[in-house]
């Protein structure tokens, strides 16, 4: 996958204008409910999001333990909750325009 450009996957907590907001600078995005996995566990959503090559985008601590722990992800990006709509889609724009698939694989980024 060398080369490619990073694809997000958003924890049920995103707000929908983070999404939006992404998708309206071209970014693939795909959400919890669009995955059907609402109410999944966290195991359940990275598992995902690797098999689809995709970066976790959460607001959620508990992605940052399961990283900690060793679980094996195709990335994470992470945002404290306090931030605004923007100051998180300026980050995840960074992220997309700087980094590539193979630099987020096993990675946290923290906006």
């Amino acid at each position: 996958m060398t080369g490619t450009r990073i694809r997000f996957y958003t924890d049920e907590h995103v707000a929908r204008a983070v999404v939006r907001g992404l998708r309206q600078r071209a970014v693939d995005v795909l959400t919890v409910p669009e995955a059907g996995l609402l109410g999944a566990s966290d195991e359940e959503h990275l598992r995902r999001a690797r098999t689809e090559g995709r970066v976790v985008f959460t607001q959620d601590e508990d992605f940052l333990r399961l990283h900690a722990a060793g679980a094996w992800h195709a990335g994470i990006a992470y945002a404290p909750q306090g931030l605004s709509i923007g100051e998180i889609i300026r980050g995840l724009m960074l992220i997309y325009q700087v980094l590539e698939t193979d630099d987020m694989t096993g990675h946290v980024e923290y906006l």
